[in-house]
């Protein structure tokens, strides 16, 4: 058989278990890539939503003159709010893309830290490129 005809092993070949573990199946590999993909999709948009809501809140305007200490306060409390639910999305965002570009890599389930396999139970919870 030549090397062209030769078929390059498949996505669940080359991700790596953790001892004990049954290999990846075709379908398990399917399904974390669809939710992966589905993942980056949900922090993209709860990205936009939280920063429509904010520019709402910069629009509505802070700076306190007239305003009751208590509002002033309130739209205070709420732009932070804000301003913490979208830093959160972007970092989890940040972690589902890193987890993508290592299923893409080959290198999704070991840890970028320790280079051990990441469990797989573990890994269908949570995609993070950390054991720990």
């Amino acid at each position: 058989m030549s090397a062209a005809r030769k078929s390059a092993p498949t996505k669940a070949a080359q991700f790596r278990v953790a001892e004990g573990e049954d290999p990846w199946t075709e379908e398990e590999v399917e399904e974390i890539r669809v939710e992966l993909q589905a993942e980056i999709a949900r922090m993209e948009r709860a990205i936009g939503v939280a920063e429509a809501g904010l520019q709402d809140l910069f629009a509505d305007g802070s700076d306190g003159a007239g305003r009751d200490p208590a509002d002033v306060g309130s739209s205070n409390f709420e732009r932070d709010q804000e301003m913490s639910l979208a830093q959160n999305a972007r970092e989890m965002l940040e972690q589902a893309q890193l987890a993508f570009r290592m299923f893409e890599s080959g290198d999704y389930g070991v840890c970028e830290s320790c280079g051990r396999p990441i469990g797989k139970d573990r890994l269908q919870v949570f995609p993070g490129p950390r054991c720990a």
